[in-house]
């Protein structure tokens, strides 16, 4: 009895030591439940959209659909890489308190386009490796399902891996936020263009 005992106490003491040094289950929940919305979001977007539509540009320094969806894809990629590798580096608790933003003004800033932002050559549709919108849908579902998978099963310590961005500094837990909210950015985009008054019917 006393064993039993002080198994469950260890057990106890264990799972409350993995909650503080990682993130929540709640955390985990809220994260691909985003992930999965904003997924869906860029995918309504370019269903059932012809070879025209899918080109139409307002203006000539403007995207299409098409190419907002290359950057999605791409972007998808490289912002994971820049996690993945901020998350492979020892943990930098100590650099927890440069984090200005809470998890939704993450969420909200992000997908915010009341600024524009110019992106880094690679990061530009007419850089990127996908040669179709297919190639460039198939590798944002592919991507964003592997992200879903890991940000519900992982246990690294998210929260005390913290990266810098342009705009500030950002953990690793926010930086998965950070994706899903880029790709909803991008999703306002290829509204207002299929919202331009000259968007082919067909």
């Amino acid at each position: 009895m006393k064993k039993v005992l002080l198994f469950a106490i260890a057990f106890v003491v264990l799972s409350f030591t993995a909650s503080d040094t990682g993130v929540s289950k709640k955390e985990k929940k809220s994260a691909a439940k985003f992930l999965k919305e904003t997924e869906s979001g860029v995918l309504a977007a370019v269903k059932g959209l012809s070879t025209a539509q899918l080109q139409f540009k307002p203006a000539t320094d403007r995207w299409s659909v098409e190419e907002c969806m290359k950057h999605i894809a791409m972007s998808e990629m490289a912002i994971w890489e820049m996690t993945k590798a901020a998350i492979d580096q020892p943990a930098t608790p100590e650099k927890r308190s440069q984090i200005k933003m809470t998890d939704d003004d993450v969420k909200v800033k992000v997908e915010d386009r009341s600024s524009k932002i110019k992106t880094s050559s690679p990061l530009e549709p007419q850089n990127t490796p996908f040669k179709s919108m297919d190639e460039a849908v198939n590798s944002f579902k592919e991507n964003r399902a592997k992200l879903v998978d890991y940000i519900k099963s992982t246990d690294s310590d998210l929260r005390n891996h913290v990266t810098n961005l342009p705009f500030g500094s950002l953990d690793c837990y926010q930086m998965v936020l950070f994706i899903g909210a880029h790709s909803a950015r991008h999703t306002k985009q290829m509204e207002e263009v299929k919202a331009d008054p000259n968007f082919p019917k067909q």
